[in-house]
């Protein structure tokens, strides 16, 4: 296995309920290092660059509108296989599908207000970790 570096979003609805601190305790917990963190406003332009894969979905202007709705806490994270144990942790997109003890399994019941984003892949990793954390990380 190799050490990789994720991003993780606290989406506006967890920074709003107050459970950033409790997230961030879980992947710690889980043994993964945080690298960068930064509580931010989402700009419009970053949002679409951030979801430009789903630019021709009908779904594009809600996301967009749900991520620049209010702060997010931007996230690095850095650890063995770290973007499976995220995803992993994070539980189905859709909450009411996610198992119980996973973060949206716990925390979520909304599909369009599901709490987290993880990367994917490799290449959206190091794609979204560019947009969030431009100055670089620790």
């Amino acid at each position: 296995m190799a050490i990789e570096r994720t991003l993780v979003l606290v989406k506006p609805d967890g920074v709003r309920r107050g459970l950033s601190g409790e997230i961030v305790a879980r992947f710690e917990a889980r043994g993964l290092k945080l690298r960068g963190a930064r509580l931010t406003k989402i700009s419009k332009a970053q949002a679409q660059k951030h979801y430009a894969e789903h630019k021709a979905r009908p779904f594009f202007g809600e996301l967009v509108e749900f991520i620049t709705s209010g702060p997010v806490l931007a996230l690095a994270l850095e650890g063995e296989s770290a973007i499976l144990a995220v995803r992993t942790m994070m539980g189905a997109t859709n909450p009411v599908n996610a198992a119980p003890g996973t973060i949206r399994g716990d925390f979520a019941l909304l599909m369009g207000e599901n709490i987290i984003h993880g990367s994917d892949s490799k290449e959206s990793a190091k794609h979204e970790l560019a947009i969030f954390f431009p100055d670089g990380l620790i």
